[in-house]
């Protein structure tokens, strides 16, 4: 009975390491699969928390949301750009947010006509319906949609726009601003004209991407190629450039529409830059203190006059006394130079032998 379990318990063993061995390539396979769309993998809550970020209070004593333009031709933003085509595991941002946006790991929001963002259930773009409007060609499988990586119009997406939140925080004593919305934007030249037309694509919560932001890297320096940092440091740092078009006001106007002319507008934009700077230097200044007392200012007026004309009296006695003695030292030397030595002369007169 004894040998009869144990042949059994051979045969198990075996059978187990048979179909072990014949795992190993499927494993394999659906490991490569795995690694291959995890970067298309949304973080779970507690991933979230280990990537906190730095969101906006609800309560604050003073906020100005703006708006920026960021042109990805500028040495500054061209981290943000390149590589126009993926190089390993490198690839520019829009690349990155676009292949989240068609697996559904992130949402996208319609771009409305008023150039506003609205993160509602019923603005979110469905992907089929954004690829259908912009022309861009895919295949879908199983209810997957695949667009190859030559049909991802990476290379005209070449500004993007950005809305900043700037605010003053009345806890932490803090002025702070970061960006809550980034929209891609298309530069495309018409069928029939070279003037360049821009597609704002969709609205993005910065919220709900920049925990995957952090998992991308990008290079931040043409001068030492190792240099990188994470998307999401990029933004939080404020390493971009942009120029504002619009900041959010009563008649929810950009600068274009209430500025004449282009002069107009850089001026209104210098103008927005100064008041932000101004707000921020002088949240800590002392305001210069009045007098206590006006009539202590009098008094001390009069008495620093007082003392101002006793200067002036001295310098001129000052002045006088030196004119004196150098009229005297000047006639003695011309008496000295001119008039006859008193000292009685002597001569010496030679005799002859």
């Amino acid at each position: 009975m004894k040998y009869i379990a144990r042949i059994l318990l051979i045969c198990l063993i075996a059978l187990v390491g048979e179909h072990a061995a014949a795992q190993p390539p499927k494993r394999k396979k659906e490991t490569a699969a795995k690694q291959a769309t995890a970067v298309n993998v949304p973080m779970s809550d507690r991933a979230k928390a280990q990537y906190p970020i730095m969101q906006t209070p609800t309560e604050v004593v003073w906020k100005r949301d703006i708006y920026r333009t960021l042109d990805l031709t500028k040495e500054k933003n061209a981290s943000l750009y390149y590589p126009i085509e993926p190089q390993g595991e490198s690839m520019n941002l829009f690349t990155y947010i676009f292949k989240l946006f068609v697996n559904n790991d992130i949402p996208a929001y319609s771009y409305n006509l008023d150039g506003n963002e609205s993160f509602t259930p019923e603005n979110k773009v469905n992907p089929k319906d954004l690829l259908d409007d912009f022309g861009i060609y895919y295949e879908e499988k199983n209810g997957v949609i695949d667009v190859a990586q030559s049909d991802i119009p990476s290379a005209q997406v070449l500004s993007y726009y950005v809305k900043e939140s700037h605010y003053f925080d009345q806890r932490t004593a803090t002025y702070n601003y970061r960006i809550t919305a980034i929209c891609p934007v298309i530069h495309k030249a018409g069928d029939f004209s070279t003037e360049v037309t821009k597609y704002p694509i969709f609205w993005l919560n910065f919220d709900e991407i920049s925990p995957l932001l952090t998992r991308q890297k990008v290079m931040s320096s043409s001068y030492n190629n190792v240099s990188s940092m994470t998307l999401s440091d990029y933004f939080l740092k404020h390493c971009y450039e942009g120029e504002i078009y619009k900041t959010v006001n009563l008649r929810n106007l950009s600068i274009n529409q209430y500025c004449k002319n282009d002069s107009a507008v850089k001026k209104e934009q210098k103008n927005i830059e100064k008041q932000l700077s101004d707000f921020r230097g002088n949240l800590w200044k002392t305001p210069a203190e009045a007098p206590a007392d006006t009539t202590a200012t009098e008094a001390s007026d009069s008495v620093k006059s007082e003392k101002a004309e006793a200067a002036k009296t001295e310098k001129k006695e000052e002045q006088k006394t030196r004119r004196t003695t150098k009229k005297s030292s000047d006639a003695k030397a011309s008496k000295s130079s001119g008039g006859k030595s008193s000292a009685p002369r002597v001569s010496v007169r030679r005799t002859r032998r």
